[in-house]
């Protein structure tokens, strides 16, 4: 999973990215990896690991990941080569899912480029940008398909009604994520990696003051109203409090966390949210050798699961071993487990939920 960190200038993204990457790796104790300046791949925290790696007393424990980029550059006309423009988007358009910071402190030592705060603002400069740089990859694309109609190839006239109807709505000033497509349509939309189709999650960076009571915040208010109509989630984060939980281990990080009346970090309630925006659930595999957690798309079935793990897996599946993380713990070991008749036998059409504990047979 990829999650692409943007917001304007003295949002806080800046802080927040480094913040999330430094935490999340000194958390689970794994290296921090930076593949480019602006790149941070973090262990997704999953308490279920921890208690696996106490019943089978694993080799290695091996969370699953997710990568954050800070996107900078972002003004207004990025689209056009402002700030670090092109190099914004190519970075962009490689995401899943974009998380916008935006401002909703008042702060008179730092400056906001607009010279006030308004979080609706914020948004639709963002917006506009964005929406701007689709519409010049649209007009491009239905100038070709409209050339291309002339071969007689059905299929360049599916794809321009489809591309027609997209560039309309982004001269409208809406964005391609809400617009509807049944599934041959998406699957076309798909394949353009526009900006504006990727879905959006508001990360409102809070005062310190604000972190544990957020009614009294006007401008939080704002920002909700707004993204309820747009059909968006808000997630509240301090991204001063980040910095200061990245300095510390994990034992003083919960009594921290405690203290200012949080039961968890903005980086776990981050992946979280994340997770849900995007369909993903994690299911686990267990043994001497290894525990460790594998990220899927919600709904897929046994077969395509066992597939992410390898290729021969999905080729010459026969059957998965399956049992919930919490019937699991319940008996306190899996040969227990099998023994009561909790493990079962699932073939090709059972469908991997979260949580599940699984050894997959295979034969090829």
């Amino acid at each position: 999973m990829k999650l692409g960190i943007v917001g304007l200038p003295n949002v806080g993204k800046s802080t927040l990215f480094n913040a999330l990457t430094k935490a999340g790796a000194e958390a689970a104790n794994y290296p921090f990896c930076t593949i480019e300046p602006n790149v941070g791949i973090v262990p997704v925290p999953d308490e279920r690991l921890d208690v696996l790696a106490k019943m089978y007393n694993p080799e290695k424990v091996t969370p699953t990941t997710i990568e954050f980029v800070d996107i900078a550059g972002l003004v207004k006309g990025a689209s056009k080569g402002e700030g670090l423009g092109n190099k914004f988007l190519s970075h962009i358009r490689e995401v899943d899912a974009i998380v916008h910071v935006v401002r909703c402190f008042e702060d008179s030592d730092i400056v906001h480029v607009d010279g006030s705060i308004s979080p609706v603002r914020d948004i639709e400069t963002i917006e506009t940008e964005l929406i701007l740089a689709d519409l010049e990859v649209m007009e491009r694309r239905v100038e070709k398909t409209r050339k291309m109609l002339k071969s007689g190839d059905k299929k360049y006239k599916i794809e321009l009604d489809v591309y027609e109807r997209i560039l309309k709505t982004l001269e409208e000033g809406k964005t391609v994520r809400s617009m509807d497509f049944d599934q041959d349509e998406k699957k076309i939309a798909d394949e353009l990696f526009l900006i504006t189709s990727k879905p959006v999650l508001y990360a409102a960076n809070v005062s310190e003051e604000d972190i544990s009571s957020e009614k009294d915040n006007a401008l939080l208010k704002e920002l909700s109203d707004y993204s309820n109509k747009e059909g968006s989630e808000v997630m509240t984060v301090c991204a001063k409090i980040e910095e200061e939980i990245a300095q510390l281990d994990e034992g003083e990080r919960e009594e921290f966390l405690k203290g200012l009346g949080l039961s968890e970090s903005g980086l776990s309630k981050l992946i979280k949210k994340s997770y849900r925006l995007l369909g993903l659930i994690s299911f686990l595999t267990a043994g001497p050798k290894e525990v460790r957690a594998w990220t899927i798309s919600e709904g897929l079935k046994a077969p395509q699961a066992a597939g992410k793990i390898h290729s021969d897996f999905e080729r010459g599946f026969i059957r998965a071993e399956v049992i919930s993380f919490e019937e699991l713990v319940e008996c306190g070991s899996y040969n227990a487990a099998k023994e009561k008749g909790l493990v079962r036998s699932e073939g090709k059409d059972y469908v991997i939920k979260d949580g599940d504990v699984v050894l997959f047979r295979f034969n090829v």
